[in-house]
């Protein structure tokens, strides 16, 4: 039984023989590979591609900002009264302080005086010159005078010669006595005298005349050209008036913008000098982000371009809309208080950041305000096209 079970039945253990066609050669193995390098690469990429959106660079490096207007008065003086608290909202033009104005309106009033009286010396020197000139026609005069004067000599001294030759030829045949000679000779004598003090009246005549014509130039050039508002004395007076009128009117400080006050430092009786800092306006419905991006993400961005912001004050709920408007001149570093010294030895290259200017739009900024300096995360759509200046 044994026998037949060890020769007749199945027998214990059966070897199959392995399917030599099934198992892969050399060569497809190698494809298999290849082909599951390439999946596992394309699912890399696509991963990748998921994650860095090569279509838009975000920073969270942002920051509200605002071309802010420092208010200081222009005028020196104490404060009388302030009309404006923090965070009072404000309109251009409205008053925000005013300073004690007794000093200015008493430079006003000096300079006042001042105009009127160069206004009537303007006038004093106008009838200067009339008399001048009258002066000058009385000299004419006058030397017209002196010439006749002269004439008449001339012909007193022409009658004494002729009446002084007659006598000395009827004195020498004894017609006439001695003493009448001596009558015609002194008479002779006194028309010569007379003849030269003629002469020296036509020269001071001339004299006075000459002095006269100086004064009336001197003053005409006062005048010449000008009227009682054109003088260059009265200008200068009006001018001093209409500076004293500036200063006082300065003496109420105004707002210069639109905003919300911030930082007020003056008090009522501080007595602030021309150009102290007391407040400034925050002009909240214009402010703007600047995004520090770093320097590897700027290559494709540009101006123009699409930004979308969300703040930290609204979160998620609410997206701001904006647009890239400017680049700045330099790095943050670049303008940093204390810059980076780079040329040591122990130098580690650090990446930097350049910040980029975004303006909002102003309707969501109405709905939905921003305050300087709060945070801001920005992405920028760089798939479209935009121009870098």
């Amino acid at each position: 039984m044994a026998d037949y079970d060890r020769n007749e039945s199945t027998p214990a253990a059966i070897e199959i023989a392995p399917d030599i066609s099934a198992t892969p050669s050399p060569a497809q193995r190698r494809k298999r590979l290849f082909a599951g390098l390439a999946a596992l690469l394309a699912a890399t990429a696509g991963g990748y591609a998921l994650l860095h959106d090569t279509g838009h660079v975000a920073t969270d490096n942002a920051y509200v900002n605002a071309d802010v207007a420092q208010v200081t008065p222009l005028v020196a003086g104490p404060v009388a009264a302030i009309e404006v608290v923090n965070t009072q909202v404000v309109r251009r033009g409205q008053v925000l302080l005013r300073l004690d104005d007794a000093d200015a309106k008493l430079a006003v009033a000096r300079a006042e005086a001042e105009l009127q009286r160069v206004r009537r010396q303007f006038g004093q020197t106008a009838a200067t010159g009339s008399a001048l000139a009258a002066q000058v026609r009385a000299g004419d005069a006058e030397i017209a005078r002196a010439h006749a004067q002269v004439d008449v000599a001339a012909a007193n001294l022409a009658k004494a010669r002729i009446d002084l030759d007659r006598r000395r030829a009827l004195a020498a045949s004894g017609a006439i006595s001695g003493e009448e000679l001596s009558t015609a000779q002194n008479a002779f004598s006194a028309a010569q005298g007379n003849l030269s003090l003629a002469h020296a009246g036509v020269a001071q005549a001339s004299a006075a005349r000459g002095a006269a014509q100086g004064s009336f130039a001197a003053n005409a050039s006062l005048l010449d050209g000008t009227t009682i508002d054109t003088h260059p004395d009265v200008a200068a007076a009006q001018a001093k008036l209409d500076q004293a009128r500036l200063d006082l009117a300065r003496t109420v400080v105004r707002a210069p913008i639109d905003g919300v006050v911030t930082n007020r430092q003056a008090q009522v009786g501080q007595r602030l000098a021309a150009g102290a800092q007391v407040m400034t306006i925050v002009p909240v419905a214009s402010v703007y982000v600047d995004a520090n991006f770093k320097e590897g993400q700027l290559g494709r961005v540009r101006e123009g371009q699409p930004v979308e912001l969300v703040s930290d004050l609204y979160g998620k709920q609410f997206v701001y809309h904006g647009r890239v408007t400017g680049f700045s001149g330099g790095t943050g570093a670049a303008f940093a208080l204390i810059p980076a010294q780079n040329a040591t030895g122990n130098w580690i290259k650090v990446v930097q950041r350049v910040p980029v200017r975004i303006a909002l739009d102003p309707k969501e900024l109405k709905a939905h305000p921003l305050r300087v300096g709060l945070s801001m995360e920005a992405t920028i759509d760089v798939s479209g096209e935009g121009e870098r200046q």
